[in-house]
């Protein structure tokens, strides 16, 4: 009987649970007035054509505020990789084979040295050029606390300084710097907003990087941060290496720099020690010998001349007496003494 009650029971059951989960698609659609929910299409509908993608990292040995740089480099860059700091040991020519297998095609590389000394690689791999920079007077985001402020991912205007459309090796530095800096149109984690700019001024024989918000009121800047300044050193032919195009003449090494300054203050010292020697020598040298003035013993008036006494006699030795009232009785006595021959004779 149980067998013959599943038999009987099962297909039904079956049934019935396959009419309750059937979807009723052509009764909703024929409701009027249900609202379609859709997502909505992206603000940008273009095609991402500049494939522009750049790797920021560093060696090691960079300190906290370089690292901060680098991160804010990051945030303000989204077409922007990261990697692993590189060994010291390590060549640079190791740099072209990270960038193709993290499909990067423009590179910064900060490089440290010294603990104190910063340099910045800027390359086009793995063709080139390449431009090596010395980093100075950094400030960061968070060091800074400026009051602009403008959209994470947003495409950035460049601006540059006339100076670079006049000498050559200053036009191939803006041509770097535009691919580099600037943000492809429609790059996935970009913004279709142009909020902030990336100026690029030349002032003493270097290159001044400031970044200010676009207000859109009346146009106006307002830094934002972070600023730093680059002083050129070389320009290669290939990547990170090759063939120098351009050295820079006014460039002057951070060690030579110091080692000028330990001469200065080395120079100040001996100045010093030399003063303290010729006041030395003048003191002990001879005074000057001045010839006599004949007017000097006009009045001048000899004093009278004392008859000189000789003493035959020993003269008397005093008591030594060290109680006082001793010392009195005895002067007294020698007064009495004294009078009573005065009286006498």
């Amino acid at each position: 009987m149980a067998a013959a009650k599943r038999k009987r029971d099962g297909p039904a059951a079956r049934a019935k649970k396959r009419a309750k989960t059937a979807p009723a698609a052509p009764e909703e659609a024929a409701k009027p007035g249900v609202e379609e929910y859709s997502v909505p299409p992206p603000v940008s509908q273009g095609k991402w054509k500049n494939k522009e993608r750049v790797l920021i990292f560093s060696s090691r040995g960079i300190n906290f505020r370089t690292r901060h740089l680098m991160q804010d480099l990051r945030t303000l860059m989204p077409h922007s990789k990261a990697d692993t700091k590189m060994d010291r040991k390590d060549q640079l020519f190791v740099i072209n084979e990270v960038c193709e297998m993290k499909n990067c095609n423009k590179c910064i590389f900060f490089e440290a040295k010294k603990k104190q000394d910063l340099y910045m690689w800027i390359s086009n791999t793995p063709q080139g050029p390449s431009a090596k920079f010395l980093v100075q007077n950094v400030h960061t985001l968070a060091e800074l606390k400026m009051t602009g402020n403008c959209l994470r991912g947003s495409r950035p205007l460049l601006s540059f300084d006339p100076v670079f459309d006049k000498e050559p090796h200053y036009a191939l530095l803006k041509e770097l710097f535009i691919q580099v800096f600037s943000t492809p149109q429609y790059h996935p984690k970009s913004q279709p907003f142009v909020d902030h700019v990336f100026t690029f001024t030349i002032a003493d024989d270097r290159i001044w990087f400031r970044n200010y918000q676009i207000i859109e009121e009346d146009a106006s800047l307002v830094e934002i941060g972070p600023r730093f300044v680059l002083n050129l050193i070389k320009i290669f032919q290939g990547s990170f290496g090759g063939p120098t195009l351009y050295e820079n003449p006014h460039y002057q090494s951070p060690n030579m720099h110091r080692r000028l300054v330990r001469l200065s203050v080395a120079a100040k010292f001996r100045e010093k020690q030399q003063v303290k020697e010729v006041q030395n020598i003048k003191k002990k040298g001879s005074k000057v010998l001045i010839g006599e003035d004949p007017t000097e013993v006009v009045f001048e008036t000899p004093a009278e001349e004392k008859p000189v006494e000789i003493q035959l006699v020993k003269p008397e030795s005093k008591p030594i007496v060290k109680d006082k009232k001793k010392l009195r009785k005895i002067q007294r006595k020698k007064q009495k003494k004294l009078f009573r021959t005065e009286a006498s004779a």
